[in-house]
């Protein structure tokens, strides 16, 4: 496998998968690359979400996909937002527009709580074809605290407001390569690595 299809438009899920399959001599290919829509993800869990979109890439491309289900869960609202973390503050605008508004209703919700823990989730899927009837599944969690304010412009999404306490600073003041070093997609990411060495 040289190359594979990520299902994805986020530039930001992009960088960081390339980065994470350069070493593996694997080039990541954006869906847009093939005029490929964002799949539907109507589900309640990461896993379902991302098997479908996983299937509905490699069927539309014919290559090997992958696809990252990921979103922040915050026990003192229920596991909000969870899977609905793209779109918590709605869907209209350009991402960096929802990422903005995503941030300030978390921040509102969470207002009226003492306990701010949080952790990222990240399942990852990889279909070989769009029928594999045996995906590969990863999946990595990020444990840390919501910040009161938004701290640091690297990143994406929630970024700026997850602290991360064993760098006693937020995600979205880590570098790329820093983050890239334990973050939940990075945890997923080594699981699906130990099955890359041994051939998948």
């Amino acid at each position: 496998m040289k190359r594979l299809v990520l299902a994805s438009n986020n530039p930001g899920k992009l960088r960081e998968f390339a980065a994470l399959f350069a070493p593996y001599d694997i080039e990541v290919l954006p869906q847009s690359a093939f005029s490929i829509p964002e799949a539907e993800e109507p589900h309640d869990t990461f896993l379902e979400n991302a098997l479908a979109k996983a299937r509905h890439a490699a069927r539309l491309c014919g290559l090997p996909a992958l696809a990252d289900d990921s979103g922040l869960c915050v026990p003192a609202l229920g596991g909000e937002p969870g899977v609905h973390s793209a779109y918590y503050g709605g869907r209209d605008g350009e991402r960096a527009t929802r990422d903005a508004r995503n941030n300030a209703r978390l921040l509102a919700e969470l207002a009226r709580h003492g306990d701010r823990r949080a952790h990222y989730v990240c399942v990852l899927v990889l279909l070989r074809h769009a029928d594999d009837p045996q995906p590969v599944i990863a999946e990595g969690e990020w444990h840390g605290e919501i910040l009161t304010a938004p701290r640091g412009s690297g990143g994406f999404g929630y970024d700026p407001l997850f602290l991360v306490p064993s760098a006693n600073c937020s995600s979205g003041e880590l570098s790329e390569e820093a983050k890239n070093g334990f973050s939940h997609r990075a945890l997923a990411f080594a699981k699906l690595a130990e099955r890359l060495r041994a051939g998948l």
